[in-house]
């Protein structure tokens, strides 16, 4: 039985017992955090936050918490001011999604930052243009469009 640590950034210390687990195995868990498996994944380019979807389908009613969380923790607990939403992995997106994507952008401008995303495919475009989000979000074609301009 190991006894283990796991921090957090700007959360307080946890301790869990983890049974037959070593803590060396830990460390190639990385794609996770303690809320579940990451769903998104992040890099910086050039002082911004190009956050990528890792899943083809956002549709269940889980999978959208998960993202709406690690998405606010980027601006909550990171404090990012510029940050890309690549969307090239997204197959299909539940509606219930569009909603996490407004308080994500809400959270955006309250801190005095810009939030863009890029490579939609044309579908899912297409709802975001019936629902007249394409004029409340910045999207452009590419991630090097996206890029431009912060």
């Amino acid at each position: 039985m190991a006894r283990v640590e796991l921090r957090r950034r700007g959360s307080d210390e946890k301790r869990f017992t983890l049974l037959g687990v070593s803590s060396d195995s830990l460390l190639h868990y990385g794609t996770r955090d303690m809320a579940g498996p990451r769903r998104i994944d992040v890099e910086e380019v050039n002082g911004v936050t190009i956050a990528k979807f890792t899943d083809k389908k956002i549709l269940d009613e889980t999978n959208i918490q998960l993202i709406g969380n690690q998405l606010f923790s980027l601006v909550d607990e990171d404090r990012r001011q510029k940050i890309v939403l690549d969307f090239s992995n997204v197959e299909y997106l539940s509606s219930a999604a569009l909603g996490k994507l407004i308080t994500l952008d809400k959270k955006v401008k309250a801190i005095g930052g810009k939030l863009r995303f890029c490579t939609i495919r044309a579908d899912i475009l297409e709802v975001f243009k019936i629902t007249r989000l394409d004029k409340l979000f910045t999207i452009k074609e590419t991630q090097e469009k996206a890029l431009e301009g912060f």
